[in-house]
C-alpha cells in the first residue's frame, strides 16, 4: 500500500495536473485569460497612457511623492563617485581633482552637478523607468575644463508610435532605429516635448535623428529583449489612484456630516424656534446662540442631535494593508513610503533595510554604474585628452571603481563595532569599511595624515 501510494505522489497525470495547476480553464479562473504579448508590444501600446498617469501620481499622491523621493535618495543619495584606480599616484590626483571641478560644469542646463543628474535620473527611472542622456560635446571657446555636457532627455521625447522602416533599410521601433543585426544605431528624438504648450516655435521636423554613440538610455530591463523602461511606480498604480479616491471620499463625507450640528422636527411648523428669525442679506434665517444656552421648544417639537457614523475600527486596518501592498509593489520598505514606524522596532527595521538595500545595490551596479557612470567616464576621458586638458593615453587613465553613498544604521554603534570585528578577523580590509562609507579611502588617509600634523 505504501509502495503505491509512493508512486502516485511522485508522478502521473495527477501530478502533472497539479503542477500546472495556472494553466487550467475551471470556473475561477474561466475569466483569466492574459493575451500572450511580448512586453514591446505592450509598451508601445500602454506607455504613452501609463507614463501620463505616472506622472500625475507623482504630482498629486502624497504617498507616490515620498516613495519617490525614496527611491532616488537611496538609489544615489548625493551621488554615486569614481575612485580611480591608476596605479601613478601623481596621475591619479590629477585625474580626480580634474573631474570634480568638471562634474560642476556637466548640465547642459547649468541647473545643477554631475551627482544631481544621477538624482534625476533615478527620479525618472521611478516615474517613467527610463531616462536619457544626450552626450553634448562643446567648443573649446565655450570655456568649459573639458568641452563635453549631459543633457537629460525625459521618455516622452522619444515618441512610442514611431515604428517603421527607415531610408537605409533599419527598422524603427519606439523611436529606437536598430540595424540588420539588432544592434542600436540611432534614436529619433523629438524636437519639442509634446506635453509643454509653452514651447512655441516655428514648423520644425517633428524628430532629429541622433547617433546612439551619443546618447545614453537608463531603463532596467526585466525581460530580455525589452528595449523600453516601464515606470517603477507602474505596479503600484491602481491601489495608490483608488486609495485616494477612497480618502477623498472618506474625508469629503466626515466634512459634510460635521457641519450638520442637529435637526429640529415638529409637527405645526408654523413659527420660528427662536421667535421671529432675522435674516442675512441672503434671505437666509439667522439663530443666535452662547455657549450653555437651554432653548425652550415649543410642544411637539424635538431637537434630534448629529451622529455622523464613524469610519470605524477597520479603516485604519485596511489603510494599513492597502499601504503595505503599495510598498511591496514599489519593493520599498513601509515606512520609506509612509513615514510610518508606529509598528517597528530595531529588529524588523533592520531586517527590511537589508533585503531593501540589497535590491538597490543591484540597480545601482547594474544599472546606474554600468550604463550612466562608466560611459560618462570612458567619453570624458577620450574628450579630456583630445582637448589637451589630460596629458595621458584614455586607456592607461580607465581603470576606476564607483562607490555609492554610505547608508545608516539604525544602530551606527553596533554596525561599526561589527566592521571593526570584521577587519580585525581577516573577512574583510579596512579599504573596503572606508567605501562602504561612502568615501576614497586615499583621500580618508590624506586628512588623518592632515589631522595628525
Amino acid at each position: 500500500m505504501f509502495d503505491r501510494f509512493r508512486r502516485r505522489s511522485a508522478g502521473g497525470p495527477a501530478a502533472v495536473r497539479a503542477r500546472l495547476e495556472g494553466a487550467m480553464a475551471k470556473r475561477r479562473l474561466r475569466g483569466w485569460n492574459p493575451p500572450l504579448e511580448n512586453i514591446n508590444a505592450l509598451v508601445a501600446s500602454g506607455g504613452p497612457r501609463l507614463l501620463a498617469r505616472s506622472r500625475e501620481l507623482v504630482v498629486t499622491n502624497g504617498y507616490a511623492v515620498n516613495a519617490c523621493e525614496a527611491f532616488a535618495a537611496n538609489l544615489v543619495g548625493d551621488g554615486i563617485k569614481p575612485s580611480s584606480l591608476i596605479g601613478n599616484a601623481d596621475m591619479r590626483d590629477r585625474v580626480q581633482r580634474l573631474w570634480l571641478a568638471w562634474t560642476d560644469e556637466a548640465d547642459a542646463d547649468g541647473l545643477t552637478d554631475f551627482y544631481g543628474l544621477q538624482a534625476m535620473v533615478a527620479r525618472e527611472m521611478f516615474v517613467a523607468g527610463e531616462c536619457f542622456v544626450r552626450l553634448r560635446p562643446r567648443r573649446a571657446e565655450d570655456g568649459l575644463l573639458v568641452p563635453l555636457q549631459l543633457q537629460l532627455l525625459q521618455s516622452e521625447m522619444l515618441p512610442f508610435e514611431k515604428t517603421e522602416i527607415a531610408a537605409n533599410g533599419n527598422r524603427i521601433r519606439c523611436g529606437i532605429e536598430f540595424d540588420a543585426i539588432g544592434r542600436r544605431v540611432a534614436y529619433h528624438f523629438r524636437r519639442r516635448h509634446p506635453g509643454d504648450s509653452t514651447d512655441q516655435g516655428a514648423v520644425i521636423p517633428e524628430t532629429v535623428r541622433v547617433a546612439a554613440a551619443d546618447v545614453l538610455h537608463i531603463y532596467r530591463p526585466i525581460d530580455a529583449g525589452q528595449i523600453r523602461g516601464l515606470p517603477h511606480i507602474a505596479p503600484a498604480m491602481v491601489r495608490l489612484f483608488l486609495l485616494d479616491q477612497y480618502d477623498d471620499a472618506e474625508l469629503d463625507r466626515k466634512k459634510t456630516a460635521a457641519m450638520f450640528a442637529g435637526f429640529i422636527t415638529k409637527t405645526a411648523p408654523e413659527e420660528p424656534m427662536m421667535g421671529e428669525a432675522e435674516a442675512d442679506l441672503d434671505g437666509a434665517a439667522i439663530a443666535s446662540l452662547e455657549p450653555g444656552t437651554m432653548q425652550v421648544l415649543l410642544p411637539g417639537e424635538d431637537v434630534k442631535f448629529s451622529s455622523p457614523a464613524d469610519v470605524g475600527g477597520g479603516y485604519e486596518a485596511f489603510q494599513y494593508r492597502t499601504l503595505l501592498a503599495v510598498s511591496a509593489s514599489l519593493g520599498l520598505p513601509y515606512h520609506l513610503v509612509t513615514g510610518d514606524v508606529r509598528q517597528a522596532n530595531y529588529s524588523s527595521l533592520r531586517a527590511e533595510l537589508v533585503e531593501f538595500r540589497r535590491r538597490i545595490g543591484q540597480l545601482q551596479h547594474g544599472v546606474i554604474v554600468h550604463q550612466l557612470c562608466r560611459a560618462v567616464w570612458q567619453r570624458w576621458l577620450e574628450t579630456a585628452v583630445l582637448a589637451g586638458a589630460l596629458d595621458a593615453d584614455p586607456a592607461t587613465v580607465r581603470p576606476v571603481q564607483w562607490i555609492p553613498p554610505r547608508w545608516d544604521w539604525v544602530d551606527p554603534l553596533k554596525d561599526i563595532q561589527a566592521q571593526v570585528l570584521a577587519m580585525e578577523a581577516g573577512i574583510t580590509s579596512r579599504r573596503k569599511v572606508v567605501e562602504a562609507t561612502g568615501y576614497d579611502i586615499e583621500e580618508v588617509d590624506r586628512e588623518n595624515a592632515a589631522d595628525a600634523a
